[in-house]
């Protein structure tokens, strides 16, 4: 062969090699990234039932889909840290729950489409432009926390008798913590309660709110929050000691000790996520997927909790219940 022919030929079967290998390359997976505003521990049962309603639909984790994770584990500076690296990772849809790391996504992109599992109340604290139409990229599920406050507080005033002044947990970073103290307050004077609000910005604060509550209220209503989430054994065992009621949203604090919860059932928010994130994987457009609300609610009471408080769950709450922890 001439030198010439064999340059031509080496040249010509050069030029064919990265097409070779393109055509080789499996294609990219479709991408979930998951953003957790508290731990993998915490959050468990409600990503699993995520994953679970995923596989239902079609979608195996690993065989036709990927999902990234990435947990803030209450520390709310990661979260804009997490939603920039998804972006960088070009992930094809945000998963999250809460309304700071919702902002996060948000801020970070407008583009990939963000599916909240549950935000207090989305149009309050504007993620979305109404329930019916979001508009943008942003859609999920309302937990509606502020309808839900007074319910919370009758529930809480039946087991606990001669309730007359109530604390407030909140931690007033949290955008929606604002209008959802705002109705506690509001229901609380309409059925005779005194209320003592007590902002917690970081654990440290959390002692201390216990100390100035120490002969002053008879119970305590706990507001939804990662930072309360990650910190629930701490708070449920100060309780116990200043032998205080709780009251919470959701029932992984009622497991871990405190008194009772009523709201949303969590895991069955995720498996509906897991229906809209489905139809974003298809081709639907956050902007045209209203924002969906909860259908099945949960009252759950730890009876252990209440023989330690020395409390008598009445018969007619318990019948009530969803769940009844002993």
């Amino acid at each position: 062969m001439r030198r010439r022919e064999f340059i031509t030929l080496l040249g010509g079967a050069a030029a064919a090699w990265p097409l070779a290998a393109r055509a080789q390359q499996p294609r990219k997976l479709p991408t979930i990234g998951v953003l957790g505003p508290n731990t993998s521990s915490l959050d468990s049962r409600r990503v699993g039932a995520f994953v679970q309603r995923l596989g239902e639909l079609g979608w195996i984790e690993g065989r036709n889909v990927a999902i990234e994770y990435r947990w803030a584990e209450g520390r709310t500076e990661r979260l804009a840290e997490f939603a920039a690296e998804f972006v960088r990772l070009q992930v094809d849809v945000i998963v999250t729950s809460g309304t700071p790391p919702v902002i996060a996504a948000k801020q970070a992109t407008s583009v990939i489409p963000i599916v909240f599992a549950a935000v207090g109340d989305p149009v309050g604290t504007g993620l979305v432009t109404s329930l019916a139409r979001p508009g943008g990229n942003v859609t999920g599920l309302s937990i509606q926390a502020t309808d839900l406050a007074g319910k919370r507080l009758e529930l809480l005033r039946e087991v606990a008798s001669g309730l007359r002044r109530v604390a407030i947990m909140a931690n007033p970073g949290a955008p929606p913590a604002v209008l959802e103290m705002a109705e506690v307050q509001t229901t609380a004077r309409a059925l005779g309660l005194e209320v003592l609000a007590s902002e917690i910005r970081r654990p440290e604060d959390i002692a201390p709110a216990f100390e100035a509550f120490k002969g002053r209220v008879h119970a305590i209503y706990v507001m939804i929050d990662g930072l309360f989430g990650i910190n629930r054994v701490r708070i449920n065992t100060l309780a116990l000691g200043a032998r205080l009621p709780t009251m919470y949203g959701h029932r992984e604090s009622v497991g871990s000790g405190g008194l009772m919860s009523y709201g949303p059932n969590f895991p069955d928010l995720w498996r509906r996520t897991a229906d809209l994130v489905d139809k974003i994987l298809r081709g639907a457009k956050p902007a045209d997927l209203p924002v969906e609300q909860p259908t099945k609610f949960d009252l759950v009471i730890n009876l252990t909790t209440a023989k330690v408080l020395g409390l008598e769950v009445p018969p007619s709450l318990l019948a009530r219940a969803d769940e009844v922890i002993e």
